[in-house]
């Protein structure tokens, strides 16, 4: 009879062999939306239901026959039988100044009256009509922040500035877009804030792409919020206000670097209000529902009257949408998961990428192969600022060839809500759960699954024909092409114990070694190991490369380091950390090299635009 430790190998070589058959032909059950949203209940969908209430919010300062125009605009527009639609207007008071003469300030004055006339006298019979009538100069930045706090999560605003010009099916097309994207189950998304009505036109990521959009598209997501006919969602727009909150009272400026709003904060200052919501929504992955018409057609139109955005008057931006310039159903509103996500550079964001089987493998690695190479990082036992920090690092790099291998957790399906791919180990190591049942220790179990999950990851992807990097998320390379071939060919495996880094190349026979049986020897050399008290971390890389010596196969060691302070440099291609280093001791280091870029919100400092 085989002793008891060889009868557990066995047990575990026969559970790999079965269950690598099955996941090679699984094909995955559940699309990732749905399992964020019934597994995890971060942000659920609102009960549905068609009581929601909307209130447009008009702010206005001296422009009467702006404040006219727009108005009127909103009073023609069809607004369905049964439906509430309250009236908020918001008159800025003129700026009092001891300097001006007594002329002037009459002149004002009977300006403030005028405008308080017109909209005494200006029917809505809609829903109710309040006019707040400010006492000082608010500024637009107050005006708009000021505006609205919700009282529900079933009231809508919708944001106007007294420029603009409403089509008269606005309303209509806004009503579909609450009771499409914010009550049904199925099309809603917390990333989601709001729908913007104008015409987009702007790309302020520095060096972005051409804004090209499909003349099929007529609803896409971006994440720049639109001032001209804005609807505001209200669970964003309270945690944006109580984080803006947090940040002026700190002293904490809206400084994105790479993006041109930064530049009007500083030549501006406080009288706008928009790098603080773009600097938020960046921090937290968000965007706004567009529509794309075609022929410089919208549904909100700018008339860029003079004022704090324009010192002359310039004109209308777009043509206004009416019932006779379309042969589409307006209100036909597309299902979520078919829409195109675009970020500040205009590149298309891939949201819920989850990788579950074998089967996901291949069809995502598709979308973030570059050269034929992959990285597969590991998530385990880092720290969340310190992932997000190499993320920036990776898109200062224009590194996109990663997948993030980590077990479930809400850091790693929100990673996925926000475009980066990942692997769910806690699903795709279903093959090793049964290892429980040999006679392991709990701590070696889960050890044995990360293990085997890892493993496996990377046999299925040099059998997809990718040279593959296993790496944790302690290092950072330090140029672009390191991760593309960058060892020549002089081998098919280079181990870097100390640093963690391990790359093999795809190849006839790298995959002839890296079988079913080289991940059974593995995880026998990982429980020797283990008794020998490798750390958890760098157990994988020291079991490669026992493995490698017994089988007498030919490898590249690529150790050779240096100390950088409390950091190491591996052969000036990458900077990396032991597992023990002191959180704070690797930002100060990293500050000093210039590789944190992650500010308070553990969120990218800047934006850098790769033009695709």
């Amino acid at each position: 009879m085989a002793p008891a430790p060889r009868r557990h190998i066995l047990l575990l070589l026969v559970i790999l062999l079965s269950f690598s058959c099955f996941f090679l032909f699984s094909v995955p059950n559940s699309n990732p939306k749905a399992q964020i949203e019934s597994q995890f209940h971060q942000i659920p969908s609102p009960n549905p239901g068609p009581n929601f209430t909307f209130i447009i919010k008009v702010l206005t300062f001296n422009r009467l026959s702006s404040l006219s125009r727009c108005l009127n605009s909103l009073s023609k527009a069809h607004y369905d039988v049964g439906d509430k639609v309250h009236l908020h207007v918001f008159i800025d008071h003129f700026f009092q100044d001891s300097q001006n003469r007594s002329a002037d300030v009459d002149q004002k004055l009977n300006l403030s009256k005028q405008i308080l006339d017109f909209i005494d006298g200006f029917e809505w019979k809609f829903g109710e009509k309040l006019v707040h009538y400010r006492t000082s100069n608010a500024g637009l930045q107050a005006q708009w922040l000021e505006a609205w706090w919700p009282t529900s999560d079933h009231e809508f605003a919708f944001v106007v500035e007294d420029d603009l010009e409403l089509s008269p099916l606005y309303y209509r097309f806004l009503k579909a877009v609450i009771l499409n994207y914010y009550y049904n189950a199925s099309n809603f998304s917390p990333s989601i804030y709001g729908a913007s009505l104008q015409r987009p036109r702007l790309v302020p990521g520095k060096h972005g792409n051409k804004m090209q959009l499909d003349g099929e598209a007529r609803i896409f997501l971006y994440q720049l919020v639109g001032t001209w006919g804005q609807l505001l969602f209200p669970r964003p727009w309270k945690e944006f206000r109580l984080w803006y909150d947090t940040h002026k009272a700190k002293g904490m400026k809206p400084f994105l670097d790479g993006m041109v709003t930064t530049g009007w904060y500083k030549r501006i200052g406080e009288k706008i209000w928009t790098p603080w919501f773009i600097k938020f929504i960046h921090s937290h992955g968000y965007f706004n529902i567009y529509t794309n018409f075609g022929h410089e057609q919208a549904l909100s139109v700018s008339h860029r009257d003079a004022g704090v955005n324009y010192g002359k008057t310039i004109g209308p931006d777009s043509y206004l949408l009416d019932e006779n310039s379309f042969n589409f159903n307006l209100l036909e509103l597309y299902p979520l998961n078919s829409l195109k996500w675009y970020d500040f550079c205009f590149r298309e964001v891939l949201t819920n990428r989850i990788v579950k089987s074998s089967n996901d493998l291949r069809s995502i690695l598709q979308s973030v192969q570059k050269n034929n190479s992959v990285v597969l990082v590991s998530l385990y036992r880092m720290s969340e600022t310190v992932i997000r920090n190499m993320f920036c690092h990776f898109e200062r790099l224009n590194i996109q060839n990663y997948l993030l291998m980590g077990p479930t957790s809400h850091f790693l399906l929100d990673l996925a809500r926000r475009g980066h791919p990942v692997i769910d180990a806690s699903e795709f190591s279903k093959f090793s759960q049964l290892a429980k049942s040999i006679n392991f220790q709990d701590s070696t179990v889960e050890l044995m699954k990360e293990i085997l999950v890892k493993a496996y990851v990377t046999k299925k992807c040099l059998e997809l024909g990718y040279n593959t990097w296993l790496v944790d998320g302690n290092m950072l390379p330090s140029s672009t092409d390191l991760f593309f071939d960058s060892f020549g060919h002089a081998n098919d495996f280079y181990i870097g114990k100390t640093g963690r880094l391990f790359f093999v190349r795809s190849s006839t026979s790298a995959i002839k070694i890296w079988s079913d049986n080289f991940m059974y020897n593995i995880a026998s050399l990982v429980e020797t190991l283990r008794k020998e008290a490798v750390s958890h971390d760098s157990i994988l890389f020291y079991a490669i490369e026992r493995f490698l010596e017994k089988q007498k196969i030919k490898y590249s060691n690529i150790d050779d380091i240096h100390a950088n302070g409390t950091l190491f440099e591996m052969k000036n291609r990458f900077i990396f950390w032991s597992s023990d280093t002191e959180m704070e001791i690797i930002q100060r280091q990293l500050v000093h090299l210039d590789l944190w870029v992650v500010d308070g919100d553990s969120s990218c400092t800047g934006v850098v635009c790769h033009p695709s």
